[in-house]
């Protein structure tokens, strides 16, 4: 098993949302362009609020990606065209697991996007847009904070 992946079978990222796969591109997904996410990091909600910058590296001007946050796709080509505005996390109570997925797209297309985000299933979407599997994930971890914290 890759050290990439481990954290994620660990977690049961692979298993519960995504198959098993070999990452092959690098994604790096930051928030106020200080705070990169890692596998496990916890970040309160107050400091994902904005929209993250997501970089991939890897591919060229003729490659398109679609990338999925827990319920919640964005599809870009090579880079920057959202299907979906930005949904910052709002856990209401316990911890709370937010996937990034990287699916490198066969060739240019449009895909389906969801009527809701209400019981999303990644791998149902990789496969009703004939994505494939995974070329990269990662994942942060997100709680409710109280309002003292949020100050």
């Amino acid at each position: 098993m890759s050290r990439s992946v481990e954290p994620l079978v660990v977690e049961r990222v692979i298993g519960e949302v995504i198959d098993s796969f070999n990452p092959c591109t690098k994604m790096i997904v930051t928030y106020n362009s200080n705070k990169l996410v890692f596998n496990g990091h916890e970040f309160y909600p107050s400091a994902v609020v904005s929209k993250p910058r997501v970089e991939v590296q890897g591919g060229d001007m003729r490659s398109f990606f679609t990338l999925v946050r827990t319920g919640l796709t964005l599809s870009w080509e090579f880079h920057r065209r959202e299907i979906i505005s930005y949904e910052s996390p709002k856990p209401s109570i316990g911890i709370h697991r937010f996937v990034f997925v990287l699916f490198k797209q066969k060739r240019r297309q449009a895909v389906v996007v969801p009527s809701s985000r209400d019981h999303f299933n990644t791998r149902q979407f990789a496969e009703e847009n004939e994505l494939g599997l995974p070329v990269a994930a990662v994942y942060f971890n997100a709680q409710r904070e109280t309002a003292a914290r949020r100050r």
